[in-house]
């Protein structure tokens, strides 16, 4: 049986993904859990009381062409070990994808294997760009100007000034920023800005420690001082930054020798293309399509 926004049942969906998101780190599984999950986004597949698979649909709004569409992102889609080839992540995603159908045009999912979910549709719409930098990439300058803990008012303004030159993006408020923040401190990472020497905010990085290396995971910046200072700052956390960025955003010409790697990182389903095509005066069939008529380039650096 598949139940939908129980509260009873967070605590099994909670064991569900500790047992299966090996790979994740159990800190940010905590912070989930405690400052982002809701009832009401659960679904869990229960057999015997016991919760066996689960997954999470998060609602998102996007802004698309200048018109904001409300949407969802599925996430944590996952079967407990003795129960996977049973046909259980079909069912729970038959279910989940019915909701999506009745209540909103696009939806969005997390995967780190795209393959499980093209049955039902979900094509790759964006990828992220992962620039791996080192010292010799990069011109030594000061630290002067950078901050480790700005305000979350500072952050959502700098990301609304960065962000106008996309399309496809989440549409965030403070509290957004708010979350964010505890985010990365929970999982031991770090919040660097760089201001002017206005005192006005020019960009951000969120760094994570990965070993010996350093992920910024999101690079927001409005010039090339900017970018530079905070690739600095992420440097000297640890010898290696692995940057990633949208697809649009050429680092190349900063760090030419830098290694670079792809990655699709956002896929999407089209749940009515009629009604799509009508609202935005054109054709289109699926997911990529839909997306391909984007006016400026796509920027979805969103993971739950």
């Amino acid at each position: 049986m598949i139940i939908h926004g129980d509260p009873k049942l967070t605590g099994g969906i909670h064991e569900c993904w500790t047992r299966c998101f090996t790979m994740e780190d159990p800190r940010y599984i905590e912070y989930f859990f405690a400052n982002l999950y809701k009832p009401e986004y659960g679904y869990a597949l229960v057999q015997e009381g016991m919760v066996i698979a689960s997954g999470c649909r998060i609602p998102h709004a996007i802004m698309f062409n200048g018109r904001i569409l409300q949407a969802s992102m599925i996430v944590g889609v996952a079967t407990l070990p003795d129960f996977r080839n049973h046909g259980c992540m079909h069912l729970l995603m038959d279910t989940i994808i019915d909701a999506c159908e009745h209540s909103e045009l696009i939806t969005f999912i997390q995967a780190y294997r795209p393959d499980l979910y093209i049955p039902w549709g979900f094509q790759m719409v964006e990828d992220r760009i992962d620039y791996t930098v080192t010292r010799a990439d990069v011109k030594r300058i000061t630290n002067y100007g950078c901050a480790y803990e700005p305000s979350p008012i500072d952050l959502l303004k700098v990301y609304s000034a960065y962000i106008r030159r996309f399309n496809g993006f989440y549409t965030r408020d403070l509290e957004y920023f708010v979350r964010l923040k505890k985010e990365i401190q929970a999982q031991g990472g770090k919040i660097v800005a760089y201001y002017n020497g206005r005192d006005q905010i020019q960009g951000y990085a969120t760094i994570l420690i990965q070993g010996r290396e350093a992920k910024v995971e999101e690079l927001v910046y409005l010039d090339a001082m900017s970018l530079t200072k905070l690739v600095n700052a992420a440097l000297q956390e640890r010898p290696t930054v692995h940057l990633w960025v949208s697809d649009a955003e050429n680092l190349g010409v900063m760090f030419p020798h830098a290694p670079v790697s792809r990655e699709g990182f956002t896929m999407a389903r089209l749940n009515d293309a009629a009604l799509f095509s009508r609202l935005y005066g054109t054709e289109v069939t699926d997911a990529r399509s839909a997306f391909a008529i984007s006016r400026k380039p796509l920027n979805m650096n969103e993971s739950a």
